[in-house]
């Protein structure tokens, strides 16, 4: 059955799903950015909104190379939107 759309795949837990559910992320000026209307040019990652995963792909330093970016990157705003979501 295919699915409604396109699929992505999480950087945190490697799950593929349908991009809605999954929250882009793109870096500005060495930070991660969400990009909840996925209007940011360039590259972006794919993460579920949830804490787990976050932790997951900031362990396995999924996000610069998902974005092809130099490392570190500063997930601070990031941090802020999906512990909001968790409350």
């Amino acid at each position: 059955m295919p699915a409604d759309g396109p699929v992505r795949t999480c950087v945190g837990c490697r799950r593929r799903a349908p991009a809605g559910e999954l929250l882009r992320v793109g870096a500005v000026d060495g930070r991660l950015v969400p990009d909840p209307a996925r209007r940011l040019p360039g590259r972006g990652a794919h993460l579920h909104p949830d804490p787990t995963c976050l932790a997951e792909a900031e362990r396995r330093r999924a996000f610069p190379r998902a974005l092809r970016v130099p490392a570190p990157l500063d997930a601070a705003s990031l941090h802020a939107l999906i512990d909001d979501v968790g409350r």
